[in-house]
């Protein structure tokens, strides 16, 4: 018999002492997804357990999806939309999940100026902090 996969990604086991320095961060960021989350979608068990992956792996290095172990970024869309679908359509520029995560909290806390969660490292933050297209 085939062992059966949770719904939600698996949480990489060298982010426990990160989470140990930034619990704080990590329920800012899980009460965020909670108060986007479809209660339709699945077990409440499997919700919190999404929303912590979720919010645990952004305290990674590299892209959300890559820290979550996911394939690509659509993988993490799916994801996404499945448990916080008013939260991926919040998305509407399609910004980078964690960049959009940690400038949602920091919105909500009135703080204008915001810096990124671990992106000094990243090798495509150009990308990410490039300026936006402008409309034609």
């Amino acid at each position: 018999m085939g062992r059966v996969m949770p719904p939600w990604p698996v949480l990489r086991e060298d982010f426990a002492a990160r989470r140990a320095l930034r619990e704080d961060e990590v329920q800012d960021v899980r009460t965020l997804l909670l108060e986007h989350a479809d209660p339709a979608a699945g077990p409440h068990e499997w919700l919190d357990a999404a929303a912590t992956a979720v919010a645990v792996a952004c305290l990674g290095d590299n892209h959300l999806w890559q820290d979550l172990l996911l394939e690509d970024r659509h993988q993490l869309n799916a994801l996404l939309r499945h448990w916080f679908p008013s939260l991926v359509a919040a998305n509407h520029s399609d910004m980078k999940w964690k960049k959009f995560l940690y400038r949602a909290l920091c919105e909500r806390a009135e703080i204008l100026i915001c810096k990124s969660p671990s992106c000094a490292v990243c090798s495509d933050r150009p990308l990410c902090f490039e300026a936006p297209d402008t409309p034609h």
